[in-house]
């Protein structure tokens, strides 16, 4: 018997539950964890409100943690028991222990300590897809970052100024724009008080940002659109102020023939290939310290209502651990 977070209905953060769980042994080509620490990601928060669907109910929330390998199935080649590994967007990492197939898996080095193994995987991962591959940023490049002082954020600005971009933050506080400029931020827009697109320009010489990366949603999609320049792109991969409404795709000729796409993680990792592509750019450029992942909240998995509380409410900075 071991100890999870599991919902039986969706709803504010009062449905999460820490409560008794089997998990049993491994089947074909999985592993059992005994897992040590799990990121917070606003993806919790969509599954647990009801945003994203559940397939079944209870369910154990969480996409992402590090652990150590304690139980192979049969066909488990590649791990050993006793190895450190980590994974992102495979839910069910609220969890003291669990099951998981072993080609999600990706062994960690002994130089990443478990906290930042734990908060890097589905952040720095979706951080690596939106820069290298959703709009590939090339030197010079000006971008824009919503939720500049947040989890993904922070790596996306650091890894975007190793890349040589100009990086525009937009945050909501001056401590928040502090911390972006200390990560990469070369310019901040506070969205409480400034107008995004004006400011953007002013910022840009009147030509706008090549990229926009909103994990907002709603509340921020028009003041994206209306940032970019002439064959700008509009990554818009969050829903932290709710879904993107309808919209007619005509308007984005006028707007300079510019492109928005919506992409996930999930389809990112989907092969092992794609995810070693990934796992391994990111685990070297946090080896050598060109990114730093900063871990500025943790609380105890039992208290995992009170993390979510402190994520929504954006009292958070940098990225949040659960420990075990």
């Amino acid at each position: 018997m071991t100890k999870a977070i599991r919902i039986y209905e969706t709803g504010g953060p009062e449905v999460l539950r820490w409560e008794d769980i089997e998990v049993g042994q491994p089947g074909k080509g999985q592993v059992r964890l005994r897992q040590v620490a799990c990121g917070l990601n606003y993806i919790d928060v969509y599954g647990r409100s009801g945003l994203y669907p559940i397939a079944e109910f209870p369910a154990v929330l969480g996409m992402e943690a590090v652990g150590i390998v304690d139980a192979l199935g049969e066909g488990v080649d590649s791990l050993a028991t006793g190895d450190r590994v980590a994974y992102p967007m495979q839910i069910g990492s609220y969890a003291e222990s669990r099951l998981i197939n072993a080609d999600r898996l990706i062994k960690i080095p002994d130089s990443i300590d478990d906290q930042t193994a734990a908060a890097m995987m589905l952040k720095g991962l979706t951080a690596h897809y939106l820069l290298h591959r959703t709009y590939p940023v090339k030197k010079g490049d000006p971008i824009l970052v919503y939720a500049a002082a947040g989890g993904v954020g922070l790596i996306l600005c650091q890894w975007a100024r190793l890349l040589g971009a100009t990086v525009i933050g937009c945050v909501g506080s001056e401590q928040k724009a502090e911390i972006a400029k200390a990560n990469g931020c070369t310019h901040t827009i506070l969205y409480r008080n400034e107008d995004i697109p004006s400011r953007v320009r002013e910022l840009t010489d009147g030509v706008g940002v090549a990229v926009a990366y909103d994990s907002i949603g709603k509340a921020t999609f028009d003041a994206s659109l209306d940032s970019l320049r002439p064959f700008g792109v509009l990554a818009t991969f969050g829903n932290a102020s709710g879904k993107v409404d309808p919209f007619n795709p005509a308007i984005l000729a006028p707007k300079g023939s510019l492109y928005v796409t919506r992409p996930t993680l999930a389809t990112h990792v989907a092969s092992r290939e794609l995810l070693e592509q990934g796992a391994n750019r990111l685990i070297e450029v946090v080896k050598n310290g060109s990114v730093k992942i900063h871990v500025n909240q943790t609380f105890a998995l039992a208290d995992c209502a009170e993390a979510h509380q402190a994520l929504e409410s954006r009292s958070t900075t940098g990225s949040t651990v659960l420990t075990i």
